[in-house]
């Protein structure tokens, strides 16, 4: 097939939020038109009314936004094949159906929804899969005239070959062949005017001189309507690439449906877009390398079909975590403290310093939905369990923190600078003097200002963060509670 310029689309339906299974066919579209220096067109196919939700199309563009997509024709930014909204190009199909009618390649069917049904239940019924049984297909000049006279509801169907087989070429999966006998006379034209999707598809993708379509998997079997299409209409089709399905771990495809997960999902949850890009990308396609890690930059220059795997992909939730942590590693401290910052928010009333907060958690962030409940007790200081001052690693023992915290209590009152550097110095020169480790020190200490096992930063990173009152305050806390400890030691 030769095709002059490749141009990709993205056709999605305004009927909610963007689902990543979805998303992942926009990035495939995208970079399979920008590794060949084509274009990419967004087209909002927004003809099917009743699943229609107000407010989708602008999360489309948000999406795409977010991600870094840049459409080259869309209906916000137009083209030379507008318009790009499905709904305002409906004149348009009519007149090509009409054109399969005069070349006997389509036809009127006025049967009402009660024969179809009673037709569905028959096929149910006898166990056998339900095709129109083309009850319209031979009514006269006449008789057709008279009913579109009358304004009698009708829709208009496809006639479809009913013997033979229908190939058409995939670029992941190759050759695929179907029975026609399985193939039934499909609507293009709606009783309401609008076109099916499978119709205006084909006319917008042809008219659009769209050379490549990009979806998933599941539409591999109605791709012979599409070919039986363009073959009534004598046009070339387009080149179609097939993506694997995404299945959950355990089995099973994603789905809107089941509730699977939508981009702005993750993005609530505190996963970075860059991440959540890098993510999908991988979710079918390799580069044949080791690397891992790329930049939608980096994509759009090295983006091969060939890369694309038959297999299905696993949406491994805990990969995407250890990446996004890695993006959280990547940026600075600067870039860091600011996408953190409202989530720092939700943790705290009074206000201490982000960048320290942020300093003392970027290397332990993987998501930053951790980032409330991670630093919680910087806010609300966690009930001590006295058993937490026993630790074998730094040979710390209740009896031990009752004889350092109230000397590392006096060290601080006596110190004119609270900072970092000072803490740090306070407690190594401590534990000298001690003749300890640094470990059997700073543990009392980090305990007391926490209550907790695991946090996300030491006795020094804390201490810094709480300040010099606030420190005294929870460590004076701590050695009365020890003073009142009867258990023996």
């Amino acid at each position: 097939m030769c095709h002059n310029e490749v141009r990709t689309r993205y056709a999605p339906s305004p009927t909610g939020f963007v689902h990543i299974g979805n998303l992942r066919s926009a990035l495939y579209e995208y970079l399979v038109a920008k590794a060949n220096k084509g274009k990419f067109i967004l087209r909002i196919e927004d003809t099917d009314q009743k699943r229609y939700v107000e407010g989708a199309v602008n999360i489309i563009y948000e999406t795409l936004k977010i991600v870094g997509i840049k459409h080259d024709e869309g209906p916000d930014i137009g083209g030379d094949y507008g318009p790009y909204m499905q709904s305002e190009r409906k004149d348009i199909y009519l007149p090509y159906a009409k054109k399969l009618i005069e070349n006997k390649k389509a036809y009127y069917c006025f049967c009402s929804e009660k024969r179809l049904e009673d037709l569905r239940l028959e096929a149910e019924e006898k166990k056998i899969q339900f095709k129109y049984d083309r009850h319209c297909l031979n009514l006269s000049a006449d008789e057709i005239q008279k009913r579109l006279d009358a304004k009698e509801p009708f829709v208009i169907r496809q006639l479809m070959p009913d013997k033979g087989t229908t190939t058409y070429n995939d670029a992941v999966y190759g050759d695929i062949t179907f029975d026609n006998d399985v193939l039934e006379d499909q609507i293009l034209i709606k009783s309401d005017g609008f076109p099916t999707y499978n119709f205006a598809n084909v006319i917008d993708d042809h008219l659009m001189k769209i050379s490549h379509v990009v979806r998933g998997s599941e539409y591999i079997t109605s791709t012979p309507k599409y070919v039986r299409l363009y073959e009534a209409f004598g046009w070339e089709p387009p080149i179609f690439v097939h993506l694997p399905l995404v299945v959950k771990q355990g089995g099973g495809k994603i789905s809107k449906r089941s509730g699977d997960a939508y981009f702005s999902d993750l993005i609530d949850a505190g996963y970075l877009p860059e991440a959540i890009v890098n993510f999908i990308v991988l979710l079918g396609w390799s580069s044949g390398t080791e690397q891992e890690f790329f930049t939608l930059s980096e994509l759009e220059k090295i983006f091969d079909i060939k890369g694309i795997s038959k297999s299905p992909s696993t949406y491994d939730t805990d990969k995407l975590r250890w990446m996004n942590g890695e993006y959280i590693r990547k940026k600075t401290l600067e870039e860091f403290t600011e996408i953190a910052s409202s989530w720092i928010d939700k943790a705290f009333v009074n206000k201490l310093d982000k960048m320290k907060i942020c300093s003392m958690i970027q290397k332990r962030v993987e998501v930053l939905n951790e980032i409330p409940d991670m630093i919680s007790f910087l806010q609300n200081p966690v009930p001590i369990d006295v058993l937490l001052y026993d630790n074998k690693k730094s040979k710390c023992t209740i009896q031990e923190a009752k004889k350092i915290l109230p000397i590392i209590k006096n060290k601080i009152l006596d110190m004119d600078i609270f900072d970092h550097d000072t803490i740090y110095e306070m407690f190594t020169c401590t534990a000298e003097e001690l003749g300890v480790k640094n470990g059997l020190v700073m543990w009392p200490v980090r305990i007391a200002l926490s209550g907790m096992l695991v946090t996300p930063g030491g006795a020094v990173e804390i201490a810094d963060i709480l300040g010099k009152q606030e420190t005294l305050k929870r460590i004076n806390g701590a050695i009365t509670q020890l003073e009142n400890e009867n258990a023996k030691v």
